[in-house]
């Protein structure tokens, strides 16, 4: 592999731990990815897969392509504060740290007067555990082309990207897909407990609903359709589904589901505001 390309993960989470699965010896050479976490007993499973680890900032910093912040919002200002003596010109950043602005973080970690420009913010999904993530992302006006389709390769390694224009745009990805997955796992819990209510054993109900859910979902991305002519063709004028549906409608569904992702729209954009300060 010529000129192989060197990723840091400044934070080695859960969703480091994700990425970096799905980077490495696919992008690039595992050990060409390096850790850096203060978590001394997370060390040993970066080790075991061949990449290389560290406690705090150093030299091999400098040596990485990309930077990918992986740490909780609340802490990255001095994150930020420790890795920047070692960020060269041509580092792309990469944040996957949710709330955070990408203009706050450009003024971390540019000069007072000179915001870092190659800077992608990402938003992706607790799914992307599992390779299904979901991840919605905004570049800043100095990230080149090459440098979002190597953004796009990163991310994409866990599952899909979604480009959108900016952080205001990424509040509705937060909202609906950063926290999308807990809307789904709350249908499931009370799906699951309407079954055993019904007389099912709990892995009666459990195998249904999430087969039930598999199953719709990748019916509804493989039709052509919309999922409102989806609903209609499972609906039997006065079958067991229009009942069931007559009282989704009857409780205001949609628009409880519209007061939540707003919801959560809106706290995202607090969260923003209260890290910026």
């Amino acid at each position: 592999m010529e000129n192989p390309l060197s990723i840091a993960f400044i934070g080695g989470g859960n969703m480091a731990s994700a990425l970096a699965v799905g980077l490495a010896d696919k992008v690039c050479p595992a050990h060409n990815i390096h850790v850096l976490d203060t978590n001394d007993q997370t060390h040993a499973a970066w080790l075991a897969r061949g990449m290389t680890v560290a406690s705090a900032p150093d030299a091999a910093l400098s040596r990485c392509r990309v930077w990918i912040f992986a740490v909780k919002p609340q802490v990255m200002r001095d994150v930020v504060q420790a890795v920047r003596p070692w960020l060269e010109p041509d580092t792309l950043v990469i944040s996957v740290a949710a709330g955070l602005r990408a203009d706050t973080l450009a003024g971390w970690l540019g000069q007072p007067d000179q915001p870092w420009g190659r800077l992608v913010r990402c938003m992706p999904n607790t799914p992307a555990l599992v390779g299904q993530g979901m991840t919605g992302m905004a570049a800043l006006d100095g990230v080149s082309a090459a440098d979002r389709q190597l953004a796009q390769t990163l991310l994409g390694a866990v599952g899909e990207v979604v480009w959108v224009a900016d952080d205001a745009a990424l509040d509705a990805v937060t909202a609906l897909s950063g926290s999308g997955p807990a809307y789904v796992f709350l249908f499931l819990e009370s799906l699951i407990a309407a079954g055993q209510a019904q007389g099912l054993t709990p892995e009666q109900a459990r195998q249904l609903a999430l087969g039930t859910f598999a199953g719709a979902t990748s019916l509804a991305r493989a039709a052509e359709e919309p999922p409102s002519v989806l609903r209609e063709r499972v609906t039997s004028k006065g079958g067991t589904t229009a009942a069931a549906l007559a009282v989704f409608e009857q409780s205001d569904l949609r628009g409880i589901v519209a007061q939540a992702v707003e919801a959560a729209a809106r706290r995202s954009q607090e969260l923003g505001e209260e890290f910026g300060k």
